[in-house]
């Protein structure tokens, strides 16, 4: 599936039409426009107006809005294979895209008259977030909430609608990690993003001073936990077993632009990399690894059974397909030699952006190995 273009028909996997609302023409328009805007979208450290627009007409916004608001419930597996090939032209875009739409899925947990706060005028709100770790303050006020402080890594914050922020809650007791959604325009957007890599992404920081949010903006991040009695499919899996996988998916896209430029750079040079065939042969074939280990952890997402153990092979699949797309873009550009070091190179602005995705938390390998390990050895007949 994942080294399929994104949506060979407009109808997507099941043959249901409209369902993921990701078509091949509207993606590829918009990595055409990624592509043209990526050098500048670096530069100013966040996206284009109109790769944000692009982002927003694509329907990545949507597609995990629940359909009473006009959204398509899609599939994991669409939109994994739309971002991968959104990361090729431009990764902040991918990134952008992925957490748009996931923020979306996020948003769908919220009480109705919340979610009909947010998708009043469209499915295709823009929803930025800064959830994890909880920052700032947020104290009781009336029937709601006050916000104050500061978030950090609030990616896509200029171009959102909305923002969801969390904070500690209640007492030492009770403490609870609270997400509050709250309108753009009652925050303040920081100048704060100066990273190595994803520097498009524009995951600045974003303050908040006396902001009030209503009590039916807000939900415990414990209910994603949970699944939603009679929703669709996509909200009906637990947040452990696709954040992984969502957050490596612009990592695919990202290693498979670096072999595309290494091989073309390989076409050209007049004197060959000496070790060309084993860089060629090892990249490629994790980056296939890759593909494969997320095209399991989609259908999975998509189509298996729930389990503790299935919620580890998941995390523990995306974990490792991230891996092997930074071993690969790692080994594509040291042997790119000095011209990988050119400001302008393709290569070194992939070996950046792998390196700043690698680094997510979601993606760290080692707690994934353990969470499948204990997963394992607590399961009767363990598989994996």
């Amino acid at each position: 599936m994942l080294n399929h273009r994104a949506g060979e028909s407009d109808t997507g996997r099941s043959g249901r039409a409209g369902l993921t609302g990701l078509t091949t023409r509207a993606v590829a328009e918009l990595a055409g426009l990624a592509r043209r805007d990526a050098a500048r979208a670096e530069a100013d450290r966040r996206l284009t107006e109109e790769v944000a627009a692009g982002i927003r007409s694509a329907h990545f916004p949507r597609h995990f809005v629940p359909s009473r608001w006009g959204g398509t419930a899609g599939e994991f597996g669409a939109l994994v294979t739309a971002v991968a090939e959104l990361a090729e032209s431009c990764a902040g875009a991918a990134w952008c895209a992925a957490l748009y739409a996931s923020h979306g899925r996020l948003a769908a947990y919220l009480p109705p008259e919340g979610q009909r706060d947010l998708w009043a005028e469209g499915p295709d709100a823009r929803i930025a977030a800064a959830v994890v770790p909880p920052q700032g303050r947020a104290e009781r006020c009336g029937d709601g909430w006050q916000l104050d402080g500061e978030w950090r890594l609030a990616s896509g914050a200029d171009h959102a609608e909305w923002i969801l922020l969390a904070a500690w809650t209640g007492g030492e007791a009770t403490r609870e990690h609270r997400v509050l959604a709250v309108p753009r325009g009652e925050l303040t957007v920081l100048d704060t993003w100066h990273s190595a890599g994803l520097r498009a992404s524009g995951s600045t920081s974003v303050s908040a001073r006396a902001v009030h949010v209503p009590g039916h903006r807000t939900l415990v991040l414990e209910a994603l936990l949970a699944p939603q009695e009679g929703a669709a499919r996509c909200h009906t899996v637990p947040y452990p077993m696709v954040a992984a996988l969502v957050f490596a998916a612009p990592l695919l896209g990202i290693a498979r632009a670096a072999l595309r430029e290494w091989t073309a750079g390989a076409r050209r040079a007049a004197a060959p990399h000496p070790a060309a065939h084993t860089v060629l042969a090892g990249a490629s074939a994790r980056i296939r690894m890759a593909e494969l280990l997320l095209d399991g952890a989609a259908e999975r997402a998509d189509r298996g059974e729930v389990t503790a153990l299935a919620v580890a092979e998941n995390r523990r699949d995306a974990a490792t397909a991230a891996a092997l797309c930074r071993e690969a873009v790692d080994t594509l550009f040291l042997a790119a030699g000095v011209g990988a070091q050119d400001p302008g190179s393709v290569l070194q602005r992939a070996w950046r952006d792998a390196t700043a995705v690698a680094v997510h938390r979601t993606l760290d390998a080692d707690a994934a190995a353990r969470g499948y390990a204990q997963a394992v050895l607590a399961a009767e007949g363990g598989r994996g």
